[in-house]
């Protein structure tokens, strides 16, 4: 289904979001990264290792990033072997060498200073739309539209009456996420964190838990009675087990935790499928994650 910008009076939007604010201010999560102090590299950096990994998992490996590479500088400067074991279990390591480039981006053309304005950020090696919106939001607190999956649900229920959006995030929703946006920059930094925050612990996939939701008199799906999701028949849940991905994992974590290089029949053991593991080795080597010599292997220096 092709989405539809709903026709929302500006007064109700106004009302959520001064509801949602008010929420968010009494009801947030004490996560680490939203302390006062919290620099704008900190928020960068937890931006880029929340994405589709729990807080919980996140919030010691920040910390240790910080306290290794508490500016960008510091990263850029780091033997890529440690940035690797350093990323640990957060998935998708690749993510790892992209903020390293970031930081090495970051130390070129603006002198180590994380930018304040979205074009600048989203040149960055590894950052899009979502995490250069983030930053410019909660790191400088200034107006920039921010919509991760959790808000989209949100604002699908909220003011399309759907249980969810579209599969497919379209032009005609980011206009509708952006047009509803706060002017001033206090108040849309207040409403990205709050909706976030809102499809987070709240509104979220599995339930919708309406009697703590601070706007659930004026949510349409609610007041339409619930209605099912109506792509539910082109949703399919990504598998994980047998996966390239799962075969990566399992010969990361073998070059991560080898003090040294490691010989091929080492590798051989993590996977009984002999092309599978072959193609996943290829493909680590071919994206800078892992380095071979000859039948050793080992993380790239």
């Amino acid at each position: 289904m092709k989405f539809v910008p709903p026709r929302v009076p500006p007064a109700t939007v106004s009302e959520v979001q001064v509801l949602v604010a008010d929420w968010f201010r009494r009801e947030q999560r004490p996560l680490p990264w939203r302390e006062p102090a919290t620099s704008a590299w900190a928020v960068l950096l937890s931006e880029v290792m929340s994405q589709q990994t729990p807080v919980a998992r996140v919030a010691p490996i920040w910390a240790r990033w910080l306290e290794l590479w508490p500016t960008p500088a510091d990263l850029a400067q780091a033997p890529t072997a440690q940035v690797l074991r350093e990323w640990s279990s957060l998935g998708y390591p690749r993510r790892a060498l992209r903020l390293q480039e970031c930081a090495a981006a970051i130390v070129e053309r603006h002198d180590g200073v994380v930018p304040q304005i979205y074009d600048d950020l989203v040149e960055l090696p590894g950052i899009g739309d979502y995490t250069a919106a983030a930053v410019v939001a909660f790191a400088h607190g200034r107006r920039s539209t921010v919509v991760d999956t959790n808000v989209r649900r949100v604002l699908a229920r909220v003011f399309s009456g759907t249980a969810l959006p579209p599969p497919t995030y379209s032009a005609a929703e980011r206009a509708f996420a952006r047009a509803i946006t706060p002017e001033l920059d206090e108040q849309a930094a207040a409403w990205a964190a709050g909706s976030m925050e809102l499809g987070a612990v709240v509104c979220t996939a599995r339930t919708a838990y309406c009697e703590a939701c601070p706007i659930s008199a004026l949510c349409a799906w609610r007041l339409a009675g619930f209605p099912e999701d109506e792509h539910a028949q082109v949703r399919t849940t990504q598998k994980f087990t047998g996966t390239d991905r799962q075969v990566r994992g399992k010969v990361m974590k073998v070059l991560r935790d080898a003090h040294g290089p490691v010989l091929r029949s080492q590798i051989d053991l993590v996977w009984p499928d002999q092309a599978q593991l072959d193609r996943c080795v290829a493909s680590l080597i071919e994206d800078g994650l892992a380095e071979q010599d000859g039948e050793a292997y080992s993380l790239p220096q």
